[in-house]
């Protein structure tokens, strides 16, 4: 992978932010490898439009190191009253993944993660069923065994929070982890928190989302891929796909078929996280892809 700085903006749109930007990465020598824009149009309620962008610099080609670059950038900001980030494709995000007892997601990941198609560290695997353990350490990740009390999930989620403070988790991944997170958790770790909901969102929310679909009849399946918030199931979509069916399949086809569908939309709304193509806007995301 090249070694690149990613700076990805989001601001209230106005002429001249394209250029501007171009110019300062060009006073300092930087040689773009890919630049992506978006432009959101003024709402119905006269509310201003916003401008997107996602630039990958050359980290050679600077004249300046980065954290010259980040600072004198910060000028530039500021006139545009900019949310803007700057990182370096180089280091590593540190991910934490929640578990339960299903493997197909988890499975997915490790493998990925193992054949280096998703560039991460992977600091540990926090499960409430210990069936995956094996798995986990064949890997070399450390694997916590936290079990729930459905009487008391209170110190779960207590043991889950300083597990992920433990590792400075900067990424969690819910791969099926089917548990509800306190409020807390989510406003501590909000646009960091990914989830894989095993239904085509916003139809379906909660708990057997297969067997919901069976009982309407539905001819697409599919699975969403979001961040996590206080409102269940409702946090901003990063990635979403379907799978054709019929009258023909039953329950347990669905199922079946729909695992299929999570892992790759799992993987794929984790990549752009981990490549930081997302930008968060609102209830919705903009995804450089």
């Amino acid at each position: 992978m090249e070694h690149t700085y990613r700076l990805v903006i989001r601001c209230p749109d106005r002429v001249g932010i394209v250029a501007r930007v171009s110019e300062f990465i060009s006073a300092h020598q930087g040689w773009l490898t890919e630049a992506s824009y978006h432009s959101e149009p003024p709402a119905e309620d006269g509310q201003g439009g916003w401008f997107f962008m996602r630039n990958e610099i050359r980290a050679d080609s600077l004249s300046v190191d980065i954290n010259t670059f980040r600072q004198d950038f910060a000028v530039l900001a500021k006139d545009f009253s900019m949310d803007w980030f700057l990182t370096d494709s180089s280091r590593r995000k540190r991910l934490v993944i929640l578990a339960s007892h299903a493997s197909h997601c988890l499975a997915d990941i490790l493998y990925r993660w193992h054949s280096g198609e998703l560039y991460c560290e992977i600091a540990a695997v926090i499960a409430n069923h210990d069936n995956l353990r094996g798995m986990v350490e064949w890997h070399g990740i450390p694997f916590h065994h936290v079990p729930v009390d459905k009487a008391d999930k209170a110190p779960h989620f207590q043991a889950v929070d300083q597990l992920l403070q433990q590792y400075q988790a900067e990424t969690v991944v819910l791969a099926r982890y089917m548990q509800i997170l306190p409020a807390a958790i989510c406003q501590q770790y909000e646009g960091q928190l990914i989830n894989i909901h095993h239904s085509f969102l916003p139809s379906f929310i909660g708990a057997n989302p297969y067997f919901q679909a069976y009982d309407r009849g539905v001819k697409l399946i599919g699975a969403t891929c979001h961040y996590v918030t206080e409102d269940l199931d409702q946090g901003p979509i990063i990635e979403q796909d379907v799978e054709r069916i019929s009258h023909r399949h039953n329950k347990a086809d669905l199922v079946r078929l729909g695992k299929d569908v999570e892992k790759i939309v799992l993987a794929r709304g984790l990549r752009y996280h981990l490549e930081d193509r997302i930008v968060i806007h609102g209830r919705k995301t903009v995804i450089f892809d």
